[in-house]
């Protein structure tokens, strides 16, 4: 039986990633390590972290007046070192708020400055994206923050919010390179590995580098962005492992076509389960149609008593990973780069199945 995971998060890895790093595990390059082992501070390993930064600034063109950044502590320890590091001299931070993470990005932003919700969609339950014109932005914010993929929810941002010369920072954690970005439109970009990009550890920054003369001075060093560029992100030892496993994702990212050709078929996976979803009655999925993501697809059926059964029938044939977020119960489908349309296909056709039986 073929084995589907529809985990949220840390999430399917591609195959032939994982089959790399098993041959690699005890021997990387006939160096006589496993990276697991190696110095960071050891030309073996700076060449793996090299290779990795130069990649994913070829996948999305990242531009030269921007630092990467490989650091640790998630996305949810950077909804701390965001604010730490650009606040200033300002007061407010500007925030939308479209669901559960951008929740959490606001009740830490709390601890540090005035938070300004300059839109928010709880008013239907955080099924869509506020359109722009509706935003109230504060003149004097430091920063511009949204989610722009909110994984529980299954809302995602399909436009660049424009907001003039006040920094757009992002959390992009479940959407990261599941499509081309315009990195210049944003001051900063953060994601945790773990959905899209490699394994569970490891936080990737991409930050202007304008903007690296703000960090307040209570800011831990090991998260202060401007020392750990001047360190090449080694002021500590770095997640070692973890930045060598998204260097293999990036690679292999690279050689599907990079990022252009993996959102066609994000597109694809996404629009075979949307199509199913929007043809029946017996299944619900919340989210307005045109900001709907096309990585964290929620559903549940009309009859909430049967989500139970629907997922033991779908572990019965592989389809892993499918419960809910446990705030908003239901299920959950997490179409994730290296979900294979084969994945999706063998979902929508237990849901057809699933549907004779109790519908």
């Amino acid at each position: 039986m073929t084995i589907y995971n529809f985990s949220a998060g840390p999430a399917v890895l591609p195959k032939e990633v994982l089959q790399r790093a098993a041959a690699e595990m005890l021997d990387w390059h006939g160096s006589g390590m496993s990276v697991m082992e190696m110095s960071h501070r050891g030309p073996e390993f700076i060449s793996i972290a090299q290779k990795a930064e130069a990649d994913l600034r070829q996948l999305l063109a990242i531009p030269d007046d921007y630092e990467v950044l490989f650091l640790q502590g998630g996305a949810t320890g950077e909804n701390a070192f965001v604010p730490m590091n650009l606040l200033g001299d300002r007061q407010v931070i500007d925030f939308v708020n479209t669901g559960e993470w951008s929740k959490k990005s606001i009740q830490e932003a709390k601890k540090y400055a005035r938070v300004n919700i300059a839109a928010s969609s709880e008013d239907r339950n955080f099924t869509y994206v506020p359109a722009r014109e509706t935003w109230k932005l504060s003149p004097d914010a430091a920063y511009v923050h949204i989610c722009s993929n909110e994984t529980i929810g299954g809302v995602e941002y399909h436009f660049t919010p424009d907001v003039g010369d006040v920094p757009l920072v992002a959390d992009m954690s479940s959407h990261f390179l599941s499509r081309p970005v315009d990195v210049s439109r944003y001051g900063v970009i953060y994601a945790g590995a773990q959905k899209n990009a490699g394994c569970a550890g490891l936080t990737i920054v991409i930050v202007r580098k304008d903007l690296l003369d703000r960090a307040l001075p209570i800011t831990p060093s090991a998260f202060h962005w401007k020392q750990q560029a001047q360190a090449d992100s080694m002021l500590n030892t770095p997640p070692t492992y973890a930045i060598y496993i998204a260097g293999l994702v990036f690679e292999w990212l690279l050689a599907q076509g990079g990022l252009a050709q993996i959102e066609k078929r994000n597109i694809a996976k996404a629009k075979l389960l949307y199509d199913y979803l929007d043809s029946t009655a017996f299944y619900i999925n919340p989210v307005r149609r045109e900001d709907r993501s096309r990585m964290n697809v929620p559903f549940r059926t009309r009859d909430e008593r049967l989500d139970a059964e629907f997922i033991k029938g779908a572990e019965a044939r592989g389809l892993l990973q499918l419960k809910g977020h446990r705030s908003v119960g239901g299920m959950r489908a997490s179409l994730y780069n290296a979900m294979p349309i084969e994945g999706v296909q063998t979902l929508v056709d237990y849901m057809r199945e699933f549907e004779r039986r109790f519908g």
